[in-house]
């Protein structure tokens, strides 16, 4: 699934310089409360071994989580979240093509996130899980 860049104007999506650096989208549109974030694999993103770097992995699988225990906090103000835990499993490498990680709520309460995510090829293909524990950011 290809992804498309949110609107600008979006207040629910957020701009970093990681995401500008990096190159990945972000999308939270689905109304199943899965957030997605995709990258379409270039140079800059392989390791020395010619495969998509485990870094660039654990960003996607943090910024999909992330944006889904967001999401399941507050579905229109999208609040702030702080990554407590991040346990992340490669499974495959990928040389090229598009990537897309999708976090999935599985439990929590009112302050904290229990999310899984999984990391894909275009075919398919399971890359990567992760499970993860966000909190959301209460002093702001």
């Amino acid at each position: 699934m290809h992804l498309t860049q949110q609107d600008e104007n979006d207040p629910r999506v957020r701009r970093s310089g990681c995401q500008s650096a990096v190159g990945f989208d972000v999308d939270i549109s689905d109304p199943d409360g899965c957030a997605r974030a995709g990258l379409t694999i270039g140079d800059a993103h392989l390791n020395s071994q010619g495969i998509l770097h485990g870094g660039m992995i654990a960003t996607l699988l943090d910024v999909a989580c992330g944006n889904t225990a967001s999401a399941r906090f507050d579905r229109e103000a999208h609040p702030p979240v702080l990554t407590l835990s991040l346990n992340i499993s490669y499974v495959a490498g990928a040389s090229g093509g598009r990537v897309t990680a999708t976090g999935r709520y599985t439990g929590g309460g009112r302050n904290l996130a229990y999310v899984s995510g999984e990391l894909r090829a275009e075919d398919g293909a399971l890359l990567a899980t992760a499970a993860g524990v966000f909190k959301r950011r209460t002093d702001k």
